[in-house]
This record gives C-alpha cells, structure tokens and sequence, in this order.
C-alpha cells in the first residue's frame, strides 16, 4: 500500500504573530476521500504521515483487515509542519504551539472540505494535537482516542524535555545523546533489565543495553534532522489545551494510557477520565499493561487491538 504525500498551502499567523509560509504535507490511504468514514491519525515526536503500508509505522493497526481497516475507512494523516518528512524545517521552532500545530490542520481540514470526522486517533505528542483540536472545534470528529498522552505537559514530562533542549543545543552528538536519554524515558527500568540481564559484549566491548542505547542515538541522527528534534521536543514540552473546553468536546473519548508510563502517568490520564466523568457520559478509560512504559503503544498490539476494535 502506497500513497503519494500531497500538499496544502497558505499563509498562517502562530499565535506568537509571526507570520509562515506552511506547506502542510499530508497522506491518505485507504477509501477514496468522500467514500467512507475519515480516521485522522496524528504522529507522534519522531513519527510522520506515512502510518499504513510496507513501512507504515502504525502498519499493525492500519491496513487490509486490521482494525483500522482500509477498505472500511478513510485514514488521512498530516506532517506536524517542521518535522522534515516532507523536507520542510522550521528554523525559529520556538514560534509554535501545540495549539498552531492544532491551527494548522484544523486548516488542513477546511482546505480538503472535511467537516466531520469519524474518528481522531494520536499517540503521545499526536494525541496531544487531537487535545487542541478538539477544543477549538469540538463537534469535529465523533470519537476520540488519545493513547499515551494527556491534554496538557505536566511538570515530570516538561522537566524530561528540558534535558532533551539542553542536549539538542550542545554542539557535540545532539542527537544522540539526547535520543539516548530519551529511550531511558520512553522505557523502564524493568524493560532494560529484563532484556538485558547486564550481557556484554565483548567484540564491541561494552553491554549490550549500552550498545542497544547507541544504536537508537545514531539511527535517529541518520533519517532525522536537528532542526526537527528541536521543534518536537518544543512542542511536546509545551501541550497546554484549554481545560475549560475539554467537557465541550462532543466526540466519545476514549483515554487510552499505559501502567508503566513515565511520559504520561497513568495516574494523571485517570484524573483526567475522572474529571471529565463528573460532568460527561461519554468519556471511557482503558490501560495497556506493559513492561515497556511509554514506548508500549508502539509495542503491545494485541492490546491495542482489541481496545481499538471495541471502540470503532
């Protein structure tokens, strides 16, 4: 399955009132556009629009008979404008907000005559854009499923990007360093230690989690630019919805969290559940368990299946 990147222009005003020329990349797969109900998936940090097919990154959820089904749905999915897929960097990252993030396909949106949605489904940073749109419009999409994310960055995670800004603004191995300690976030201690068991390797003479830990650093610093990492950390550092609207969102929502998480607490995405509860009927609370901590919405599919399944 293949689908070419597409591109919607215009001029955008951030919220900090500078003024951008975007070019919004965006993928379809599935049914033609008009033809079936509209899935938008939104990426997260190192992800981009290329989430179904060979090398779709959420493949084992999107596609021919899996649970987002393509010959049932319409997924679209857009670029965060700055991530470099689609060869267009934002140099001064610190002009956008999550919020133009959400400005900016909302945009999209309007620009490809889509009202309604049927679903909106994110992960992490992804689902914390689908937070922002859905508080700016909230009739636009009938269920909402944000996996491994909150509406806002609380203060754990806003300190974990801190570090990530230190390391991207030093000049030697920013990538790197800062992916390594990002998969020390991303994982648990439990994780490592379980599939490590302190092995070593004595060809490259060093453990095999040091060697696992440098691997991930130079695999992203080969297909991912600086300028881009900046940008999402920026971004991830800095989700803050607007909390007075969240019980006006009309879709189904359906919170998705992990038990091991460090990003995203399943303990904060179950305040968040009971909160909306007080006031909403149709707010759901599901939990994956792992081992694996934030990075198990990319891991535990078969969890993730079946809680997708029973919600669309």
């Amino acid at each position: 399955m293949k689908s070419e990147l597409r591109h919607i222009n215009f001029s955008y005003h951030t919220n900090s009132g500078k003024e951008y020329n975007i070019s919004l990349s965006y993928q379809l797969f599935g049914k033609d556009l008009f033809s079936a109900p509209v899935v938008l998936v939104n990426h997260a940090l190192t992800g981009n629009s290329d989430v179904a097919g060979e090398k779709g990154w959420w493949r084992k959820l999107i596609g021919k008979n899996q649970v987002i089904d393509t010959d049932q749905y319409t997924i679209l999915s857009f670029n965060i404008p700055g991530n470099g897929y689609d060869d267009f960097f934002i140099e001064n990252y610190e002009d956008f907000t999550v919020s133009d993030i959400a400005n900016i396909f909302l945009k999209g949106l309007k620009a490809l005559n889509i009202n309604r949605l049927h679903a909106i489904i994110g992960g992490s940073l992804g689902g914390g854009i689908g937070w922002e749109m859905l508080t700016k419009n909230p009739g636009l999409a009938e269920i909402f499923i944000p996996i491994a994310c909150d509406y806002k960055t609380h203060d754990w995670l806003h300190a974990q990007c801190l570090v990530q800004k230190f390391l991207l603004n030093q000049s030697d191995e920013p990538i790197q360093k800062a992916r390594i300690h990002a998969m020390l976030c991303y994982r648990t201690p439990e994780s490592l230690n379980d599939r490590f068991q302190n092995r070593y390797n004595y060809k490259k003479e060093r453990l095999e989690s040091e060697d696992w830990l440098i691997y991930h650093g130079n695999a992203l610093n080969e297909r991912f630019s600086l300028k881009a990492y900046r940008l999402m950390n920026h971004l991830l550092m800095n989700i803050k919805s607007d909390e007075s609207q969240l019980e006006k969102i009309e879709a189904q929502i359906h919170l998705v969290a992990v038990d091991t998480d460090l990003f995203f607490p399943a303990a904060e995405i179950r305040m968040c559940f009971e909160k909306l509860k007080e006031n909403k009927d149709n707010v759901f609370y599901q939990e994956i368990k792992s081992i694996h901590g934030h990075d198990a919405f990319l891991m535990e599919y078969e969890q993730l299946n079946t809680i997708i399944k029973n919600i669309l």
